[in-house]
């Protein structure tokens, strides 16, 4: 059985994530809210670029017409898109869980529903409020 003690991975971990006032204390998450304000805001503050980068590839991918839509049309696409495709959802929930701590990764298994809606709600938001850095991201040639 794991012992309670973290883990020299979590340790490292944990030192990679911005602190934001919110998520301060080492109090153990007891409920999906503080889950929310200790771990899902930091680490998707970490991964924001990344996250950028995903929706920007998946547009490009699917060859959606978004830097030709006005803020609030792609504002829609962004949150539909988030939404619905099961792919870019998934995708979004494994770049974020695969940095939780192994306590993290045990609270995930017991409230895994109730976290990935709120990990997709935060990331559609951290999303719409970065439209220009998508759309910047998207005339930006692509890595080979």
């Amino acid at each position: 059985m794991a012992s309670d003690l973290p883990t020299s991975t979590d340790i490292a971990l944990l030192a990679l994530r911005p602190v934001l006032p919110t998520a301060l204390g080492a109090e153990p998450e007891s409920t999906a809210g503080d889950f929310l304000h200790r771990t899902l805001r930091p680490v998707l503050k970490l991964q924001n670029e990344l996250l950028l980068l995903l929706v920007a590839d998946f547009l490009r991918e699917h060859h959606v017409a978004f830097r030709t839509r006005d803020a609030a049309e792609q504002l829609r696409m962004i949150t539909e898109l988030l939404g619905r495709n099961v792919k870019l959802r998934y995708t979004i929930i494994g770049a974020v869980v695969g940095l939780f701590t192994r306590a993290e990764q045990e609270f995930y298994r017991q409230h895994r529903s109730e976290v990935n809606r709120r990990l997709l709600e935060l990331a559609t938001q951290r999303v719409n409020s970065q439209l220009p850095a998508v759309a910047a991201l998207l005339t930006a040639p692509e890595a080979a």
